[in-house]
């Protein structure tokens, strides 16, 4: 079976190509982004959402904000919870842009078709505040000209509508002590159409001892000012807040780590509607959109893809049950140029592993194995299991960084190397 090799069909991104893109760019940043700070692909509106790959999950969500702000209904409040690097910050960017808009919902890949489906002709440009939990601390003050902020809530008012904003609760602010839900309704009416993002929240209420005063407050004053918060956006037809929290208590990190997720899921819980997580299959768009400049000419993927399905079926007893199907023929296609047996892997039994980010983890591990095997010239017709490059120390290093102690002499002298027995 002589088939055309993936490079000569797919080109993947310059910076994996020259292997000169760096892994904290896959950790997407909000408060860069929302300071100008942030690399091109994730500050440029336009950019960023040609790079994504709308899943149905984040469909649903950025629907749910444009009604939202639009006063169209939609939810007030929405608890973004997932397992570790499954996409909660990229989705955060998402409505970010969406509602800053920077340039015209037109311009925005994906977007035109949302909005007709919403029902939406035109969408107002929203305020939007970004609070990131591990950028604040609850010990330091922060300054913005002549003023001296100190908790969470003097932060968002500030952010929504500067000095006035700030003054209305700054009595707070400079107590520790959380503003009323109706002092925070004002606010949020006033600024609206709004958006909130709160990013890591329990990463800044865990560092709170209990019954211990800091300048942001205490442990309660904190847990107070989220639940009062949540009942306000319900008050306010086109405003809409988005929180992140972690998953697991292993995630939210120790005692108070745990302590504070019980809380907030409490009162999250009263008014939230939990976004839906990246499926399995929508993962092989969001990997090759990253990796990949073109992913290919379309009859040409399907011609490689449909080879290897027949190729499968001609050979039904040597191969698993689920490669005779349709389905993965066309599972074959979404995935080209990396089979989907590899994503399986890292997808199902990778993102078992503690520490593993799923989405963030796939891109950082394929970007060194397509730089190594473009660089190799390697003339496969899809990237597969056989085609990782285990003899490369990079490849190797990544491929058990998860893993206990001891798996390196395992890979070098039984699986792949010089110097291994194969």
């Amino acid at each position: 079976m002589s088939l055309k090799p993936w490079r000569e069909i797919a080109t993947p991104h310059k910076d994996v190509l020259a292997g000169t893109f760096k892994q904290s760019e896959f950790a997407a940043d909000i408060t860069q982004v929302a300071n100008g700070e942030a690399p091109s692909e994730y500050q440029d509106a336009q950019q960023f959402y040609a790079r994504t790959y709308i899943t149905e999950g984040m469909l649903l969500l950025l629907e749910s904000v444009a009604q939202r702000l639009a006063s169209q209904g939609g939810d007030p409040v929405v608890q973004l919870q997932t397992a570790f690097g499954g996409g909660k910050t990229h989705t955060l960017l998402a409505v970010y842009h969406l509602a800053s808009r920077s340039v015209p919902t037109s311009q925005l890949s994906g977007i035109p078709p949302l909005l007709d489906e919403a029902g939406i002709a035109e969408l107002p440009k929203a305020r939007v505040a970004v609070i990131d939990g591990i950028k604040l601390s609850p010990s330091q003050s922060r300054t913005y000209g002549q003023q001296t902020i100190n908790t969470l809530w003097g932060e968002l008012a500030w952010q929504l509508l500067g000095e006035a904003g700030f003054e209305q609760l700054a009595d707070s602010d400079r107590d520790g002590t959380s503003p009323g839900k109706e002092i925070l309704t004002n606010l949020i009416r006033q600024a609206a159409p709004c958006v909130i993002l709160i990013d890591e929240l329990v990463a800044f209420i865990r560092q709170l001892e209990i019954g211990k005063q800091y300048k942001a407050g205490t442990f309660d004053s904190n847990v107070s000012f989220i639940q009062a918060l949540t009942e306000a956006m319900k008050s306010v037809p086109n405003a809409i807040m988005l929180a992140s929290l972690p998953e697991s208590e292993i995630e939210a990190g120790g005692t108070m780590g745990k302590r504070a997720l019980e809380a907030l899921e409490k009162y999250f819980a009263r008014v939230e509607s939990v976004w839906k997580p990246v499926a399995t299959e929508e993962a092989f768009e969001i990997v090759r959109r990253r990796l990949f400049e073109n992913p290919g000419d379309r009859a040409e993927v399907e011609g490689i893809s449909r080879k290897f399905s027949d190729f499968y079926r001609k050979h039904a007893e040597k191969f698993p049950l689920e490669t005779q199907s349709n389905e993965y023929f066309e599972r074959l296609t979404r995935s080209y140029p990396i089979h989907p047996e590899i994503f399986d892997r890292l997808y199902e039994d990778w993102s078992t592993l503690e520490k593993f980010q799923r989405t963030r983890g796939v891109l950082q591990y394929m970007a060194i194995v397509i730089h190594r095997l473009w660089n190799t010239d390697n003339r496969d017709a899809l990237i597969m299991p056989g085609t990782l490059p285990l003899d490369d120390s990079n490849v190797r290093t990544k491929s058990i960084h998860y893993l206990p102690q001891g798996w390196e002499p395992v890979i070098e002298r039984e699986i792949d190397g010089s110097h291994s027995v194969p």
